[in-house]
């Protein structure tokens, strides 16, 4: 398929969508009754971490793609904490769990790459940044 937009090309943007394809593969698990709960919230999460990359990676500063970035990060947190919930309440096998873990913890750190490489002056976000490090950020980073 012919690359049109500037995200197809991000490292995260392709890791996102291939969390994408594992999640709802994982979500057809999930029991019928979590449909309108679980299943649900944990797709919308997963959806959000590549569509906050794209529609970040369209914007026209890196202030609001930082931003974004941002919100792609806290869904991949999301995401993490429902497979938790879902291997709680023995819906899902450790095994399943861990390989979705394992695409998560490498979109993180792409998303978090990403993020370091943009110019973003300001401490806004909890990414480590060059200079400035310290007394600007407001919280330290879990990012890294």
């Amino acid at each position: 398929m012919k690359t049109r937009f500037r995200f197809e090309r991000l490292n995260a943007w392709q890791t996102a969508r291939n969390l994408n394809r594992q999640v709802y593969r994982l979500a057809r698990k999930l029991p019928e009754y979590e449909l309108y709960a679980m299943t649900s919230q944990i797709r919308r999460a997963s959806v959000s971490v590549s569509s906050n990359i794209a529609e970040g990676s369209g914007r026209n500063s890196d202030k609001d793609f930082a931003h974004f970035l941002e919100q792609a990060y806290g869904s991949l947190m999301e995401v993490a904490s429902l497979l938790y919930l879902a291997l709680d309440e023995n819906y899902l096998t450790a095994t399943e769990v861990e390989a979705v873990f394992e695409v998560i913890d490498k979109a993180a750190g792409q998303t978090a790459a990403l993020n370091r490489s943009l110019d973003v002056k300001t401490a806004k976000t909890p990414f480590k940044r060059g200079a400035g490090r310290g007394s600007l950020d407001p919280r330290p980073s879990t990012l890294d």
